[in-house]
């Protein structure tokens, strides 16, 4: 069961996103299957506002994610994470914020 407040912006929002640390398109790679255990891979996720979550594949490729970003604690000390929640978290949940994204390729 999702909670009812963003997990990296803190702000109560009718409906959130689940975002896996450890993304769906890596769960396969050899890499991946060598580094986590099968259920962490499944169950480690984070429930985001959609705004949040954008922001998170914005600034990361999946293969970062993967790898370098797969936790809370890592997310959060990025300083363009920190950056955007400290900038959000005061915002209405009803905000609409456009993202542009470069192509990226893991």
């Amino acid at each position: 069961m999702s909670p009812s407040c963003c997990e990296l912006c803190q702000r109560p929002v009718n409906s959130l996103t689940k975002h896996h640390l450890i993304p769906q398109t890596r769960h396969k790679n050899k890499k991946n299957k060598r580094l986590f255990d099968r259920d962490e891979v499944k169950n480690r996720v984070l429930w985001l506002c959609r705004p949040c979550h954008n922001n998170i594949h914005v600034h990361f490729s999946n293969k970062e994610l993967e790898l370098n970003f797969n936790t809370l604690e890592t997310l959060i000390s990025h300083p363009d994470i920190q950056k955007f929640t400290a900038w959000i978290k005061d915002k209405p949940i009803t905000l609409h914020i456009p993202f542009t994204k470069g192509k990226r390729y893991d």
